[in-house]
């Protein structure tokens, strides 16, 4: 610990550089992942926008409970799967999985195909049932 100390005493600007770079690399792969929505604005979403819900985790999870309505595109079929979601394009798609990491990697291939409006839910699956919001089984 105490040479570690000594080494960021000593090069100061090296190590702020290296801080520096990690934030903006951290940023970007946030921005392009798309932003993030909590349950309240998910929910406000699929009332007044007619929001889809995408939810992308596998089927063994799907069954167990799963938002109402949902369309269940499990991410290993997505590529093959897509066109599935061509007539939702001017819908907001609210992308799920079970934690919410899965989710920004789906919401990027999304945009890339002219998907605009795309967000993912913060928490996923984990989160909407932890605040005890309706589930499908």
């Amino acid at each position: 610990m105490e040479q570690l100390l000594e080494f960021i005493t000593n090069n100061i600007m090296l190590v702020t550089a290296w801080g520096l770079t990690l934030a903006m690399l951290l940023w970007t792969q946030q921005s392009k992942a798309g932003k993030s929505v909590g349950t309240h604005e998910a929910t406000r979403l699929i009332n007044k926008d007619n929001a889809v819900i995408l939810d992308i985790r596998p089927k063994k999870e799907f069954i167990t409970g799963h938002i109402t309505d949902a369309i269940h595109i499990p991410v290993v079929e997505l590529d093959k799967r897509i066109a599935e979601l061509d007539k939702h394009k001017q819908k907001p798609i609210i992308v799920v999985c079970n934690i919410g990491q899965t989710a920004g990697t789906v919401s990027k291939k999304l945009k890339s195909a002219g998907f605009e409006n795309v967000v993912r839910l913060s928490g996923g699956m984990t989160e909407w049932k932890a605040q005890s919001l309706p589930v499908i089984k």
